[in-house]
Formats: C-alpha cells, structure tokens, sequence
C-alpha cells in the first residue's frame, strides 16, 4: 500500500495600494506566475514559514495579518506520471521593509507589484490553479484570525 499524502505549503497575498507582490519564477512548463509562497519547512509554524517565503522569493519582509484561506489542488505532470496533491494556506500579509541587497531565491526572475486585473489576464500563466482565487477571496475581505491556526509545540524546533 503506498502511503498519500498533500504537500503542505503557503503563500503570501500582500497588497499595496491596489497592487500585490507576486514572482515570476523559471518552471519546468516555463516562466509562471505566483504569490510568494512555497513548502513547510520542518520545525517551522505556517505563520514563520510565510514570512521566510516571502523574504526569499521577494526581498520584502512581511508579517502576517490574517488567514485569507486554506486552498486544496492538485498537480499533474504527464511526462513524468507526477500527481501531487497541495495544501496551501495563504496568509494576508503586510510590508514591513523590502531589503533591496538581498538576493531572491534560486528560480525567481523577479518579484513584481501587479493590479488584480493584471493577474487575472495573465491566468495561462499562473503556477497554481488557486493564485486568483487566494486574491479574489482577499478582496472580498475574507480574513480570519492567525490564532485560527494552532501548532502544537512539538512542531516547532528550537535551537540553542
């Protein structure tokens, strides 16, 4: 019996003036479009692993401010029989400070402010089927509390 189971993952909707902080990023099916976002670390909280995310593939520090949603989707790779399940819980987040020194991470051509409608039109080329979704719910002022999201202490790692 195999064993299953979903990637889980974050991304960050941070919004500026009518404009959101998203990355292009090189794929394997080509250039993409996404929010910040990537993989859980282990020993990580969703919450820090949001914020790492976002400092990595844009050079912006950011804090969360609310749960925006959790987003389920699943990705298929013929070439290769790939078939991943994803678990992504995105973040409302606001700037703290971008760090414009900072190297973004490995893959991100670069990060990029865009209007919703920006986005929209450049769907064909979004890396995830939920990327609009997670910004339509955020305009439509779906926010719920970060305490929404309890982590056991046993998850966390600390390092001394």
């Amino acid at each position: 019996m195999d064993y299953w189971k979903p990637n889980a993952t974050v991304a960050a909707v941070v919004e500026q003036d009518g404009r959101f902080l998203m990355v292009e990023e090189t794929t394997r099916e080509g250039l993409r479009l996404n929010q910040p976002s990537g993989h859980l670390d282990p020993g990580e909280t969703l919450a820090q692993a949001v914020v790492r995310e976002a400092l990595e593939e844009t050079a912006h520090h950011v804090e969360p401010t609310a749960c925006v949603g959790v987003y389920m989707s699943r990705y298929r790779y013929e070439p290769t029989d790939t078939d991943v399940t994803y678990l992504r819980f995105a973040f409302a987040c606001r700037v703290i400070q971008a760090d414009p020194e900072r190297r973004l991470d490995r893959g991100i051509v670069r990060a990029v402010w865009l209007s919703a409608d920006e986005i929209r039109a450049a769907s064909a080329v979004h890396r995830s089927p939920v990327v609009m979704q997670a910004i339509d719910d955020y305009l439509a002022g779906r926010r719920y509390p970060l305490d929404l999201i309890y982590t056991h202490s046993s998850c966390v790692y600390t390092y001394v």
